[in-house]
């Protein structure tokens, strides 16, 4: 099974001869730098690029191309090697583009010599940069791994071999790109930009004519939609493109590599990537009549898996019930403009308002009115048809992470050796067909923290509801969350801490508590608070100076290296300034070294703080557990009805969840 890695995360290498394909939309140079036990690169005979490709156990192409082939035997690496690390650069002085944020982003995966792909890594969030420290393999011990690095530069190629340590770096840099200059007669053509995530094959309807036209989504938005009222600025939907992260291969065309010992053209293709579009999608069955729209397929969006494909078509449903309900209330808005602007003509003239004439002007503009209003009606309600029949099929395929609890796939649910693109957190639906749930989808590991709003002011439906029942069931949404969350990572790769100062939140902890899942026993009191948030602010420091210092393999032995979930419950109660701040340090710097919030408050509780809260509260995703209408599309500003998952009445799902993570754990010996 491929590992899908994001920026940080190691996967251990199953054999030492491989192939490491680069896929890029523009010509990058490609080169490798062999390092000792420090990573530090001993000299120019360590490092293979265009003008010098083949090293002991090492090869690399000697043009700038689109997409690379690199060859690697770690066992035949020179004695004393132990890190092999794969730099991408963009040639300069070619007219091409000179920073890495004005090209798609690039793609690199670990295969075995029979193509199959042990580990992929897309290189997102690059701008300035010039050059890239895409991926390393290295030594740990007796056995060999892969690390996503991800690290940019720039500085360009010469930052980046100063920064391992080489000598004269900006000699060899400027010797490097000259070779490349020499050997761009020779590069690949750059093959089409990938198909933006979320771009989906979809069926001809007879409505197609009323379906507003979709712009394909921006890449990676970071959350899959914004609460306006507690942003400062709009976040792009998703259930995205981070992300999407990407959601996100079969070949692309190009030349032989045969002729490669011979001078010719290279074929950097890589052998599952595309960048055109994806591989096709499950045919759809074929209409009943003529003119009749397609039977809806799960899985109908392009993707490499199944799971990427309901993870696109559940984007797409999303993005279509927007559209079409958009050009809904726009034509009724149109109607009823034309309306008043026909009766503000008929009653300005003077002979309408003798006799009957008035009268007549008025029937005849609301009948035009109420024609436009219904036509529109009628192409809204074939467009909610076919998506609803769509929902139909999509809900029974989905796996347990895109599921609903009272889907029957968590009855057979295993815990899995990798995690998911994505977690389903809730549903959303608009007034104009209530019952067309749209999943709300956020991409795993988490770009942001949540916050379960427990507040009587959040919704009306809070207001109508007591405060203590409000907070048993905010707290109980939490432990769902929480419970899903270490259902679908690997066992021991994902860790969940409790705070509950006043121990208030004892009953929706238990099935938690007594499956021996947490990481330890739920933290009371402000020495519990004190204690739970210093462990993980320092985890959160040492990594962070281990990443920048490019020193993983020096972080403590007793470092939980997996991803942490902290959940808090009645902030800011048994919360000091320090613990305060610690608070708002791990929602900032927390997610992107693997440690994420997930909060249970009342904002008004919290008013005493003033502003200096207001980042916090901004940072993080805000659900409610009741239905409320408080996030927004970013196209049109619709005012989505969140619906928060539920337990069906009666049923052990959760319980049964949580031993079968407990099983896992045990049988993993974690």
């Amino acid at each position: 099974m491929t590992a899908e890695l994001v920026r940080g995360q190691n996967h251990t290498l199953p054999q030492t001869r491989l192939e490491i394909r680069v896929s890029a939309g523009t010509p990058v140079v490609a080169g490798a730098t062999l390092g000792d036990e420090r990573g530090t690169v001993r000299g120019v005979e360590w490092i293979a690029h265009p003008g010098s490709p083949q090293l002991p156990g090492l090869e690399v192409s000697q043009q700038a191309a689109a997409d690379h082939r690199l060859a690697v035997d770690l066992e035949a690496l020179p004695v004393g090697a132990h890190r092999v690390t794969v730099l991408l650069a963009l040639p300069v002085g070619v007219g091409g583009p000179v920073r890495f944020g004005a090209v798609p982003a690039p793609f690199v995966a670990v295969t075995g010599l029979d193509g199959t792909e042990i580990v992929t890594f897309t290189l997102t969030d690059l701008d300035a940069e010039s050059a890239v420290s895409a991926l390393e393999l290295y030594r740990r011990q007796d056995a060999w791994k892969v690390r996503a690095v991800g690290q940019g530069y720039a500085g360009g190629l010469a930052e980046m071999l100063a920064d391992q340590g080489v000598t004269d770096s900006a000699v060899l840099a400027g010797t490097i790109q000259e070779a490349v200059t020499r050997g761009l007669a020779r590069s690949v053509a750059p093959p089409p930009p990938r198909t933006p995530e979320g771009d989906r094959v979809r069926h001809a309807t007879g409505s197609a004519d009323h379906r507003p036209t979709a712009p394909p989504p921006a890449p990676e938005p970071p959350e899959p939609l914004a609460d306006p009222a507690h942003t400062t600025q709009p976040h792009t939907a998703q259930p995205h493109t981070t992300q999407p992260h990407t959601a996100p291969g079969p070949a692309a065309g190009g030349p032989s590599a045969a002729g490669a010992s011979a001078g010719g053209p290279i074929n950097y293709a890589h052998p599952r990537r595309q960048h055109a579009a994806p591989p096709s999608p499950p045919p759809a069955a074929p209409p009943a009549q003529p003119g009749q729209p397609a039977q809806p397929v799960a899985g109908d969006a392009t993707g490499w898996s199944m799971d990427e494909r309901l993870y696109n078509q559940i984007w797409g449903m999303f993005e279509d019930l927007a559209r079409a309900v958009a050009a809904y209330r726009s034509a009724v808005d149109f109607a009823e403009s034309r309306m008043d602007q026909e009766l503000d003509r008929a009653l300005s003239d003077p002979r309408n308002r003798i006799g009957g004439a008035g009268d007549r002007a008025r029937e005849a503009a609301r009948a035009k009115r109420d024609e436009l209003a219904s036509r529109a009606r009628e192409a809204l309600d074939r467009d909610l048809a076919q998506l609803a029949a769509e929902a139909a099929v999509v809900e029974p395929a989905l796996p347990a992470a895109y599921a609903g609890w009272g889907n029957p796939v968590w009855h057979a649910h295993r815990i899995p050796m990798e995690i998911p693109m994505a977690l389903r957190i809730g549903d959303l639906h608009l007034p104009e067909r209530t019952d067309l749930r749209i999943p709300l989808l956020v991409r795993l590991p988490l770009e942001r923290g949540m916050w379960v709003d427990s507040g009587r002011t959040a919704s009306e439906a809070a207001a109508l509801m007591d405060t203590d029942r409000l907070r048993r069931l905010a707290m109980e949404t939490a432990v769902a969350h929480a419970a899903r969350l270490l259902a679908v990572y690997p066992p021991g790769e994902f860790a969940v801490h409790v705070i509950d100062p006043a121990g208030s939140a004892a009953g929706p902890l238990a099935p938690l508590v007594e499956a021996g899942v947490l990481a330890g026993p739920p933290a009371a009191g402000p020495g519990g608070v004190a204690s739970v948030l210093a462990h993980l602010t320092r985890r959160v420091d040492l990594v962070q100076m281990a990443v920048r210092a490019r020193a993983a393999d020096s972080l403590p032995p007793d470092l939980d290296t997996g991803e942490q979930l902290l959940v808090v419950n009645d902030f800011p109660h048994g919360f000091d300034d320090r613990a305060v701040t610690q608070l708002r340090y791990l929602a900032d710097e927390g997610p992107a070294v693997g440690v994420h919030l997930l909060m249970v408050a009342d904002r008004e509780e919290a008013s005493a703080y003033g502003p200096v809260l207001d980042p916090l509260w901004r940072s993080l995703l805000r659900i409610t557990p009741v239905a409320d209408s408080h996030l927004a599309d970013p196209w049109v500003g619709h005012a989505w009805t969140y619906e928060p998952l539920t337990i069906p009445p009666g049923s052990r799902v959760l319980e049964q969840v949580l031993a079968a993570v407990a099983a896992a754990r045990r049988a993993a010996g974690r």
